[in-house]
């Protein structure tokens, strides 16, 4: 493939499409949705951790006036739990389950019921109306507790080693002998880490509208990771067949894989079926922070084997995730990816999927990988102090490279893990003076990045402009590369590009915006259609200079003969083509469908400077880079935001934010004020190197970029903060309480 390298367009900071709209306002999110007759719906949720539910008496609620629906789990498509029914990633037979508790709930906050009314006072006065008689069960909150030999079952069915257990899978990958490799080893250090449950933090809480006609045509209007997803889940959970629902995409307000999957919108659509009305439905935060999916808490042991010059034998990490109340962890991330960065001979990593009575977890950006990577970079860490290396060296000495294979299975390709680790060692920053209790630390990450399905229709207006159309929710400035790399292909201003985002039913079957696929996978389908539609462009130019179609080269956004041999013509530019499109064969468009193949993980490296309080046990991060292999940056504005945000959160993650359950089993901060999310005056300019190693099997060189930002930042600050200190912390969050602990200790 050929990659073009002298651009006008791909590389360039332009202005991106959506911008003025959500400055001003305009732009449409799902709860600024409206129709005429609509009716509001509200969920009545579980006070319980675990409770079996013996009767739902729904009558006094059905009798109040303004009442118009009740459904509960009667009402819900129930997949038997003998057979797996997948939905990409999805088991339909955990989904009906959780979004209406089926014979138990679960965790506080399980939906039992729900209720449409005239007005949203209405509905939360019915759905206290409801009667639920509940057997109240033990619980279990926490991984230790659900590992008990005692402990609670939640699901009687799940077996683990042919007897009941709360864990609910096992995922192993081996590569060589870690028995012989550790016999190599001149020195040997183990670790044990915990994590604590963290959210997403998106900004817009989940919503939807959604209208049921009488013959079963649904209409769905919500935010979301992917429209397609929620087209074919809420098909399953109602029987509605999909091609009788169009799910229309609003503008969203933040993901982070946390709106991969659904919540409201079955509700909705029953509810708006049920009552022949237009139903909204809009989550309070608490609601989102109850009963919406935050990543796993975690515990992790890392045993990391080297020779006495740095050389690594042998690497083994054993990976426990909280998967919530029903299966699905993210134990790929975690196992997958922890060793992914280096040249290791003799690898074993082991993840287990462990159900509690917590929320069932959702993707939160580069699933499990964060956490993985932070108990081996710990470890790195530690080995570079024991044998007195320079933790930069330790990893570039054993930095995985072109042939390295993974120990989750491929042999990597041209990569540019290298080039991220040398950027750093070179940087300013890497050898800066640090000041008293300050500390800095390092850290490398590793994301898989993925292709899949995407559709792409390009359009040439009757005036000679540009409309594109993809599939994909646009979280992270998508379609400002988008028009970038068209505008590129057909060297016009990239204002006279609009790219939109189809819906169901005007652009085909595109998979989620997640996985760090969308640039990568959108680009191919849209190179190819503007590919389509430059043969096109020259064959009518051709037909017009009665010539033929190869004596015709496009650029520069016209039409030109090859060389003087071909004839004497003045270029035909994109616009005078489209004025003569009628005459000349029709409208101008293309559209592609593929299963896109050729996404290449990425890499990055991290530093991090941190100052201690000794007095209020505060760690503040004065100072970050983050250096990642990007592939080709098509926009580098939104590449450097994806940099950035992933930092942000990640700081979040190791410094404030957990979920705190009190002693009744609920959680105890469920919303902004409480649950401690970095904003800017907690944070330093996060500063970004960009590394670009193409990716040959793209295009443009794209690789996903959205994910490794996050993955190497925990360990990045707990490895500054304990060369702050000199001492360690393997829990997180290292909040005031515990750093004054550590330093009273």
């Amino acid at each position: 493939m050929n990659i073009i390298t002298n651009n006008k367009w791909i590389g360039q900071r332009t202005i991106r499409p959506d911008g003025a709209d959500k400055v001003t306002g305009r732009a449409a999110f799902a709860a600024d949705t409206n129709m005429p007759g609509m009716i509001w719906g509200k969920v009545k949720r579980s006070p319980h951790p675990h409770a079996r539910i013996k009767s739902i008496d729904t009558s006094k609620a059905l009798a109040l006036p303004g009442v118009k629906a009740v459904v509960t789990a009667r009402d819900i498509v129930d997949f038997p739990i003998d057979k797996s029914v997948m939905l990409g990633i999805q088991d339909m037979r955990w989904m009906c389950r959780n979004v209406m508790a089926r014979e138990k709930a679960l965790f506080p906050g399980h939906p039992v019921a729900a209720v449409a009314a005239t007005t949203e006072a209405i509905a939360a006065r019915a759905c206290d109306l409801i009667e639920v008689d509940y057997e109240v069960l033990p619980w279990a909150i926490e991984i230790d507790d659900a590992l008990l030999p005692d402990a609670p079952i939640l699901h009687e069915f799940n077996k683990f080693e042919g007897k009941p257990s709360n864990i609910a899978g096992k995922l192993e990958i081996k590569k060589g002998d870690i028995a012989e490799g550790f016999k190599q080893a001149d020195i040997i250090i183990e670790r044990s880490f915990t994590t604590r449950p963290v959210h997403q933090g998106y900004i817009e809480p989940h919503a939807c509208l959604i209208s049921v006609a009488p013959d079963n045509k649904t209409t769905i209007w919500s935010s979301s990771q992917g429209q397609f997803m929620v087209r074919a889940m809420v098909a399953y959970l109602t029987g509605i067949p999909q091609s009788d629902i169009r799910a229309i995409p609003a503008e969203i307000g933040g993901g982070f894989g946390g709106k991969t999957i659904v919540y409201l919108e079955p509700l909705a659509t029953l509810l708006a079926k049920k009552s022949g009305r237009p139903v909204k439905m809009v989550m309070t935060r608490e609601e989102v922070m109850r009963a919406t999916g935050p990543t796993s808490g975690s515990k992790s042991t890392v045993k990391i084997g080297a020779k006495k010059d740095g050389t690594i034998v042998a690497a083994q990490g054993t990976f426990y995730l909280q998967a919530g109340a029903l299966p699905g962890s993210p134990i790929r991330g975690a196992v997958g990816c922890s060793f992914s960065p280096y040249d290791i001979p003799n690898v074993l990593s082991t993840g287990y999927d462990v159900l509690c009575n917590r929320s069932k977890v959702a993707a939160y950006r580069a699933p499990g990988a964060p956490i993985g990577a932070f108990a081996v970079e710990c470890v790195m860490d530690e080995l570079a102090e024991a044998l007195k290396m320079d933790p930069l060296e330790l990893r570039l000495k054993n930095a995985a490279k072109q042939g390295t294979k993974a120990a989750h299975g491929p042999v990597f390709p041209r990569i540019g893990y290298i080039e991220t680790l040398e950027a750093a060692k070179a940087h300013p920053h890497y050898q800066a003076p640090l000041g008293k209790l300050q500390g800095r630390g390092v850290a490398s990450g590793f994301w898989f990045n993925a292709g899949g399905e995407s559709s792409a229709q390009v359009n040439i207006t009757e005036d000679g402009n540009v409309v594109v159309t993809t599939g994909h929710p646009d979280i992270g400035g998508s379609r400002a590369a988008i028009a970038n790399i068209c505008a590129e292909l057909l060297g016009i201003d990239y204002k006279r590009v609009s790219v939109l985002i189809g819906d169901t039913a005007t652009v085909g079957f595109s998979n989620l915006t997640g996985g760090s696929r969308v640039l990568f996978a959108s680009a191919m389908v849209v190179t190819q259609s503007t590919d389509k539609i430059i043969v096109t462009l020259r064959e009518r130019a051709a037909k017009i200079w009665e010539i033929d179609p190869e004596a015709v080269k496009w650029e520069n956004g016209a039409a030109h003969p090859v060389s003087p041999n071909a004839g004497q013509f003045d270029p035909l530019t994109l616009a005078e083509l489209a004025a003569k499109a009628p005459q000349m064969g029709g409208p101008i468009g293309a559209g592609v469908q593929l299963n896109t193949e050729g996404a290449e993980g990425g890499f990055g490296t991290h530093i991090c400077d941190v100052e201690v309080d000794p007095e209020l046990g505060i760690v503040r991060v004065i100072r970050y880079t983050a250096v990642q292999d990007v592939g080709r940056a098509i926009h580098p504005g939104y590449v450097e935001g994806q940099m950035q945000g992933g930092v942000a959160q990640g700081i979040g993650w190791a410094l404030n934010e957990e979920y705190i359950y009190n002693r009744d089993g609920k959680v105890d901060n469920p919303g902004f004020l409480d649950y401690r999310m970095p904003v800017c005056s907690d944070l330093p300019m996060l500063d970004t190197v960009m590394v670009e190693v193409p990716n040959p099997k793209h295009p443009q060189g794209v690789k996903g970029v959205g994910e490794v930002p996050l993955v190497p930042v925990m360990a990045a600050v707990a490895n500054a903060v304990h060369n702050a200190l000199g001492k360690r912390f393997y829990s997180l969050p290292m909040s005031p309480p515990k750093v004054l602990d550590v330093i009273e200790g």
